[in-house]
């Protein structure tokens, strides 16, 4: 009897109380994909895409089209808004660019889009910097490596890096 009442006021109580949902914001962040050499750049500091990077961005729009992504931040260079312009288009998300000069304007950006998933485009030294200023691990990014994409959920601290 006491185990049936106890159920039933479990019950009551569940019903009677508001539901309550933690949102857990995932940011999403990768390097610019591959860059072009010679002819194809915009100065020697500002390179475009080559074709691999090229293609390598609308891969990357195709894995990450029902990402559910609210916001997208990029760095003030051709190749990582060029990366980030395919998932743009598709998703009608406008990317927003801050240079390195408001790195640390970027943290606050994407720690207020607290029910949100962000996407980042980023560099070989920004990326491992963004994630480190949101509480997780180090990592490294190697010179030749366009193929990381990392999922970071600041809520738990969890990193998971996956290749494409």
């Amino acid at each position: 009897m006491m185990t049936r009442r106890l159920t039933g006021a479990l019950f009551v109580a569940m019903t009677l109380v508001p539901s309550i949902s933690f949102a857990q914001r995932m940011v999403i962040l990768t390097r610019h994909a591959e860059r072009a050499d010679g002819a194809a750049t915009m100065g020697p500091s500002d390179p475009l895409l080559s074709a691999a990077g090229k293609a390598r961005a609308e891969k990357l729009a195709a894995m990450l089209l029902d990402a559910n992504i609210a916001a997208i931040f990029t760095t003030e260079f051709h190749r990582t808004i060029d990366t980030a312009a395919p998932l743009a288009a598709k998703i009608k998300v406008a990317p927003e660019v801050v240079t390195n000069a408001q790195m640390t304007s970027l943290i606050d950006k994407i720690r207020s889009r607290a029910d949100d998933t962000v996407f980042v485009v980023g560099h070989s030294n920004t990326v491992p910097m963004i994630i480190k200023a949101l509480g997780g691990p180090d990592i490294t990014i190697g010179d030749n490596e366009y193929d990381n994409l990392f999922f970071y959920v600041p809520a738990t601290k969890t990193l998971t890096r996956v290749r494409y």
